[in-house]
């Protein structure tokens, strides 16, 4: 499986911005889908997660009422709006796929393939 990630760049806190995740080369809905990030200095944390049909989702606390994650399995891809961004959401995004849905969404452990990552920098 091949993710490719894009939507990133700079806004100011309180803008939107939405992030998608592009896959290729399995079948896009046997995927349980992720949304992870690593700000500079810091480990990478969990953002949100997608059931395989889009009927769970997952969020960190952090983001919870502010992001939405969702799919859209006919255009293969998972998308990350951002609403009410802040200061501290800067950092590099990255998408993830499981062939499972993970018993804890929020371990990187259960996700088998990753994108490359995409730069989101909010300036307060």
């Amino acid at each position: 499986v091949q993710l490719q990630a894009s939507g990133g760049g700079l806004v100011q806190a309180g803008d939107s911005l939405r992030l998608s995740c592009a896959a290729s080369g399995r079948t896009f809905s046997s995927l349980s889908m992720g949304w992870f990030r690593q700000a500079p200095g810091k480990e990478r944390e969990f953002v949100a997660a997608v059931s395989w049909s889009g009927g769970n989702t997952y969020y960190a606390d952090s983001v919870k009422g502010r992001f939405t994650i969702s799919r859209d399995n006919a255009k293969n891809t998972v998308y990350l709006q951002m609403n009410s961004l802040k200061s501290e959401d800067t950092a590099v995004y990255y998408c993830a796929a499981g062939t499972t849905w993970p018993p804890n969404p929020r371990a990187e452990r259960y996700y088998d393939y990753w994108g490359q990552g995409t730069q989101v920098t909010v300036s307060s």
